[in-house]
């Protein structure tokens, strides 16, 4: 699947909404990219698990709705190929750094 870009977006408790562009191929590739990219930044807050990101892939135009939990969720959960475990495992890596 061909990487897209995707904007990665949530608000804070204080009403500020944060977001940040990333390149993935998958929903939740775009997730975990954008979730690191934006806890990474000195302006965010810890995010929590009950967190409502927001995945806007930008061409085509969609947008997905994904919970921090889901997410976690995902990563832990089981894969159903080789390719898809190695990519939970590089993803939960990159987050976990």
């Amino acid at each position: 699947m061909a990487a897209r870009t995707c904007r990665v977006s949530f608000t804070d408790l204080d009403g500020i909404r944060h977001s940040v562009e990333v390149q993935a191929e998958t929903l939740y590739e775009a997730a975990v990219l954008g979730l690191k990219a934006l806890t990474k930044s000195d302006w965010v807050d810890a995010v929590a698990p009950g967190t409502r990101l927001e995945i806007q892939v930008l061409e085509p135009a969609a947008v997905h709705i994904l919970m921090v939990a889901q997410l976690t969720r995902w990563l832990e959960g089981g894969a159903k190929t080789p390719a898809e475990a190695l990519k939970k495992k590089q993803l939960k890596s990159l987050l976990a750094s």
